[in-house]
């Protein structure tokens, strides 16, 4: 139980800015098991998101209440995935050569295509958040809560299905880079699955199938350009999993 915790722990240290007990450390063996954890890490950083959203609403407009919610999600983070969706989109923008997209997504300079493609996903995830809100707040906390979750368990999936890419042949394998057991994946996917049981109707787990339409799809896009993966692919693929799944709660809400 207790390496358990510590393997949590871990989870919680790489992905947020939660302070966590000093006994924690940046330890490969730990991060490697940390990964069925991911979406389990989506429901505290989801679930933040919530109750600003809903703390938010009760004394201001929805979408200054999105807005809100949506930097306590970026802080939470340390804008983590966000800034690896920039380096995606910098590096597969940018590159014609898988050298030359990993060297662009290493490089820490921020390009057009990064800034492009964030005012782009940002826009567009306030846009149907404050959609979404129209559903009403439990709909919509509950979505903020799975979208996280969810979201993060299809990136993880890519650590199991496809090889880590390393930038040149001197680079050392990096923590994320081993391939992850069946076991660990089947635990995540019970994380990332687990908050459709909040919503009110069994109808919004049609959600599933374009998310992972389009982790089938980016996983087969960044195979054919640069052999595997990286972690700023995996974060890309959180950030799109998230905004296509607010995207498929509101057609199921207004159309089925």
């Amino acid at each position: 139980m207790k390496d358990q915790v510590q393997i949590f722990l871990t989870a919680v240290m790489f992905f947020t800015r939660i302070p966590v007990p000093k006994w924690i450390d940046h330890s490969e063996e730990y991060l490697n098991k940390a990964s069925m954890y991911f979406p389990l890490v989506g429901w505290i950083v989801g679930g933040f998101a919530a109750v600003l959203f809903w703390a938010g609403s009760l004394v201001l407009p929805a979408y200054i209440a999105i807005i809100i919610s949506m930097i306590g999600s970026v802080m939470m983070t340390g804008a983590f995935h966000e800034d690896a969706f920039a380096d995606f989109c910098d590096g597969f923008g940018g590159g014609w050569t898988q050298q030359k997209i990993l060297d662009i997504m290493k490089d820490s300079r921020v390009g057009t295509f990064a800034v492009a493609g964030l005012i782009f996903m940002l826009g567009l995830k306030f846009a149907l958040l404050l959609k979404l809100s129209e559903a009403g707040m439990w709909v919509t906390c509950v979505s903020l809560i799975t979208a996280h979750s969810f979201s993060r368990f299809a990136s993880t999936s890519i650590i199991y299905s496809h090889q880590y890419v390393k930038e040149n042949e001197d680079s050392k394998a990096k923590p994320l880079a081993k391939k992850m057991d069946i076991s660990l994946l089947i635990i995540a996917g019970i994380f990332g699955i687990a908050p459709f049981a909040l919503f009110d109707s069994y109808l919004y787990l049609a959600a599933i199938i374009p998310v992972f339409a389009a982790r089938m799809y980016f996983a087969r896009y960044i195979k054919k350009w640069i052999g595997g993966y990286t972690g700023d692919c995996l974060g890309a693929i959180q950030q799109i999993g998230e905004v296509i799944f607010y995207l498929s709660i509101i057609i199921i809400w207004k159309y089925i």
